[in-house]
């Protein structure tokens, strides 16, 4: 994808200029250092884009070997149902949002593996109502990465198959892989699927036309305690949702523990309640572009960007 990767400083706020003034570090530096080859002769377990079968899961164990942790540790004391989704296949990138090929969700949250700079492709939705209020969740206690933090409506990985790398079956030229406008499309169809699973929000009521894409940021983060074996390292494309107040909800328990609309000064009364964690993501986002946004929800446009804003 052609992209500038860095906003210009002019339409920056404080805190993203304060990780621009970091970007040069080194573990920056190492991700961005990392050729597509590199990558998939460092990791063995991710299948070439172009081997790719179209299957959603892993057709091998979950006890695989992947990083320096055994999977009965990783695992230990974990949810079945959670353990099952970490055969999810999500979409490998390089630095630049390239996609390489399918690795399991286990093999890109592991920990070791995001030291040494595997990187995968991720969505967030923000979810408004007609009186403007954000649909907010918090993670389920079963959730292996993250658990029990307030976050955005959904946020989650597209997989590495044809609609979500938004292409079709019958048109897989590394040109449509590439492209930004069908990686966009690929990640509001995974949108679509996970706003179902983990809110039952049905698919009728959350058109693809109806999401706005408005720009992707890049970071890190540790699951939890800075010494967790898990964690997220992604490029994660932003998407609004619009809806009405009559949209339906049944959670997945399983994925959700609660959910609540807020406004703006209700968020940030929560974000000033020592007892609430929320995820970094969610606060990064946050920090650098979230209140604006809602401050003018009718005219999104004027934010949307093709950047990747590096909050490493």
């Amino acid at each position: 994808m052609r992209s500038k990767y860095m906003p210009s400083s002019a339409s920056m706020t404080t805190t993203e200029e304060t990780y621009k003034n970091n970007g040069n570090n080194s573990y920056a530096k190492l991700v961005a250092s990392l050729k597509g080859q590199d990558i998939l002769n460092k990791w063995s377990e991710i299948t070439p884009l172009k081997l790719i079968s179209g299957i959603p899961r892993s057709a091998g164990s979950i006890d695989s070997t992947s990083g320096s942790s055994s999977s009965s540790e990783l695992f230990n004391g974990h949810d079945e149902e959670q353990i099952r989704l970490m055969e999810e296949l999500c979409i490998v990138l390089d630095y630049n949002d390239n996609p390489l090929g399918a690795g399991t969700k286990k093999l890109c949250h592991i920990m070791d593996n995001i030291n040494l700079g595997l990187l995968h492709r991720a969505f967030s939705v923000f979810l408004f109502n007609s009186d403007g209020k954000l649909l907010l969740q918090q993670r389920a206690d079963e959730k292996i990465t993250f658990p029990s933090m307030w976050t955005n409506t959904c946020c989650s990985h597209p997989l590495c198959i044809p609609s979500e790398l938004g292409i079709s079956d019958k048109c897989q030229s590394s040109n449509d892989v590439f492209s930004l406008s069908n990686a966009v499309k690929g990640a509001k169809i995974a949108a679509q699927r996970k706003l179902d699973h983990e809110l039952g929000i049905p698919i009728n009521e959350t058109p693809i036309k109806n999401f706005t894409y408005l720009t992707r940021i890049h970071y890190k983060s540790p699951s939890g305690s800075p010494n967790s074996k898990w964690g997220e390292h992604e490029i994660d494309y932003i998407l609004i949702l619009k809806a009405n107040n009559e949209i339906h909800i049944n959670a997945n328990y399983n994925e959700v523990k609660d959910y609540k609309y807020v406004t703006a000064n209700e968020l940030r009364e929560m974000f000033n309640d020592k007892s609430l964690v929320f995820t970094p993501w969610f606060k990064l986002i946050c920090q650098t572009f979230l209140f604006k946004w809602w401050d003018d929800l009718d005219n999104l446009d004027q934010f949307k960007d093709e950047e990747i804003h590096r909050l490493l």
